[in-house]
């Protein structure tokens, strides 16, 4: 699924999204429906149970990241022209046979199948989306139908709102919603609304508004499909404001879908705003918590466009995550190589992130064409438990440095441990069994390489290549870790520039020290230690976004951490920096430099080096 799977003709999906205007469509105008008039007959789903909604994260395939490509042959007939319905059912069969069999089950159709390769639209007399002859002669129920006869589900797209070429001057009737017309279900101003205005905002206080997405969901039910993205959504999508604010849309679908009677998964997409993440939680089954990670070049995807945006972006979504929802980094493209765009230890990366992440596992490759590399990642067993297992997400456990750790914990007491690379150049990565919460020894297990490494005394270190990563298991052999708390607010700290205390009813004592900024600095005095060595302090802060400050003990010299992002102003966080301490009383400073810092709550101290 991608941010711009467009009801438009998509820009270059980066940072900021290219807004191209859509000219109205004329529409042929129909009389009225009466009440229970279809238009087709709905297939009845009375008494069929809903299913319990995503339990793991979904695994699959989607078609935008090749409709997108400009690589060469992809998209031979124009922009977007990939999508048809003989490449459709040619991955349908690829999926079944390689990899079905390890839990990839979903095919979703992306934006443009109710478009023709001008980008016309096609509508039904009801305003709703109607298959493009050419892209899909058979119609959208065919697809599902061989979709289904595979073992597998099938999805399909949407962007919110009422989209412009369908509302035909105001008189296009909702389908069983006598008196009901398009005129009724938007805004009198015909404000428009989704991450590219392409479509009027929907007015739910009509209640023919509700009525016209039932009679969507009821066309979808019909056609058999089991997902459905709805995309553009607000606020995200690079739009904020009330215009662009579609939390009643989603409630909608969610409500029409239920409706049904058919077990339909509703994502939401894309860079959606984590300050309604509950909204988001409540009425859908995923979201998209981030930019489009193709290219819109004549690879699928590049390393920097936004696969490592995600690695800053995530942190602060990884509390939402759970049974019920999750957050959708986007598509997984690693499988056919010199297409994909990447580097073998970039795909591997890309591949851990997503793993651990617990995001949704489809790829957007042409699986007809997956090399060797890309099969063994999209096939990995060991990889594949830890996404559907039932640990929470992995977090970072270290600050945002180049170098950079993430682990989760367990049901069974294990640590799953993710090592990153992130920098342009080859470096080594430790992770110190200290931030996992122990010391002493511990068996490790490289998930992607299927071996044991043995045992490890306190840390592993492991030579990455430039964007490379490892993937372990790490069973704890040794002892609980021993931490000193020492409070940020504490009266015997030093406080200097504009740094001072305040309330705050999330931190441990009620209170934390914000304001670091411009030369602000905290100085945490009396941190004592019985060992001279270099300790893995654990800093417990809030930001709202990420920020640095420069760390030091004593009159030692500084080093400039990245703290990831919180989500909130309300929300602690928990990562460790290395600090060399000498034996007995020691000071920890944390200075804003030229920048801001964020607020802090706490520092954990172990008892071990």
């Amino acid at each position: 699924m991608r941010s711009p799977a467009h009801p438009v003709l998509p820009a270059r999906a980066l940072r900021a999204v290219v807004v191209t205007a859509l000219a109205l469509a004329t529409a042929t105008v129909v009389p009225a429906a009466r009440a229970g008039t279809t238009g087709a007959a709905p297939a009845s789903h009375a008494g069929t149970a809903v299913a319990a909604p995503a339990a793991v994260p979904y695994m699959g395939w989607s078609s935008w990241s090749m409709q997108s490509s400009k690589y060469p042959g992809l998209n031979p007939d124009g922009d977007y022209s990939y999508l048809t319905e003989a490449n459709v059912l040619k991955q349908t069969d690829a999926l079944a046979a390689k990899l079905k069999p390890y839990g990839y089950e979903y095919v979703n159709i992306d934006a443009g199948w109710w478009r023709d390769k001008a980008w016309k639209p096609q509508f039904d007399q009801y305003a709703r989306q109607k298959a493009d002859p050419q892209r899909f002669p058979r119609g959208m129920k065919a697809v599902a139908d061989h979709v289904h006869a595979k073992g597998l589900k099938a999805g399909i797209y949407l962007p919110v709102g009422l989209e412009k070429e369908a509302y035909a001057d105001g008189r296009a009737p909702v389908w069983n919603a006598e008196g009901c017309t398009t005129a009724d279900i938007v805004y009198d101003d015909l404000r428009t609304t989704n991450g590219w205005d392409s479509a009027y905002k929907i007015d739910f206080s009509d209640p023919c508004a509700q009525k016209y997405i039932d009679s969507q969901a009821r066309l979808f039910a019909d056609w058999g499909y089991d997902f459905l993205k709805l995309d553009g959504v607000g606020p995200g999508s690079g739009k904020s404001g009330d215009h662009y604010d579609n939390v009643a849309d989603v409630a909608a679908w969610h409500q029409a879908i239920a409706a049904t009677g058919r077990p339909i998964h509703l994502e939401v997409s894309w860079s959606l705003d984590i300050g309604r993440a509950a909204d988001w939680k409540k009425h859908s089954d995923g979201w998209r918590i981030d930019t489009d990670v193709e290219c819109y070049c004549n690879t699928l995807v590049s390393w920097e466009n936004s696969v490592d945006d995600r690695f800053d972006d995530l942190p602060a979504w990884t509390r939402h995550a759970g049974p019920g929802g999750w957050n959708d980094l986007d598509s997984l493209d690693v499988g056919n190589g010199a297409m994909d765009g990447l580097t073998k230890a970039e795909r591997q990366t890309y591949a851990t992130l997503w793993a651990i992440a617990k995001s949704p596992l489809y790829t957007g490759d042409d699986l007809t064409r997956l090399d060797s590399y890309g099969l063994s990642l999209l096939t990995n067993r060991e990889v594949i438990a830890v996404n559907q297992g039932g640990a929470p997400p992995a977090h970072p456990v270290t600050a945002s440095d180049p170098q950079r750790v993430w682990a989760a914990k367990n049901p069974d007491g294990t640590y799953t441990v993710a090592l990153f690379n992130l920098a342009d150049a080859p470096a080594s990565v430790t992770a110190d069994w200290t931030t996992l919460g122990f010391t002493g020894k511990a068996a490790v297990r490289d998930l992607w390489n299927h071996e044991n490494l043995g045992t490890h005394k306190n840390r592993i270190t492991e030579a990455l290549p430039a964007h490379g990563s490892r993937l372990f298991t790490v069973t704890p052999r040794g002892s609980a870790l021993e931490r000193t708390a020492y409070e940020a607010e504490a009266p015997a700290n030093t406080l200097a520039g504009n740094a001072s205390a305040a309330d705050c009813s999330a931190c441990s004592g009620d209170r934390k020290v914000g304001n670091l900024y411009l030369g602000g600095k905290l100085t945490f005095t009396g941190v004592v230690v019985d060992k001279p060595g270099t300790y893995q302090i654990e800093v417990a802060y809030i930001s709202g976004d990420a920020r640095s400050a420069n760390v030091f003990a004593n009159a030692g010299g500084a080093t400039r951490h990245t703290f990831p992002a919180t989500g909130d102003w309300g929300t602690v966080a928990r990562v460790h920096v290395p600090v060399t301490l000498k034996a007995g009383a020691n000071t920890v400073t944390f200075d804003s430099g030229a920048g801001y810092a964020p607020d802090i709550d706490r520092i954990d101290v172990p008892k071990t080096a």
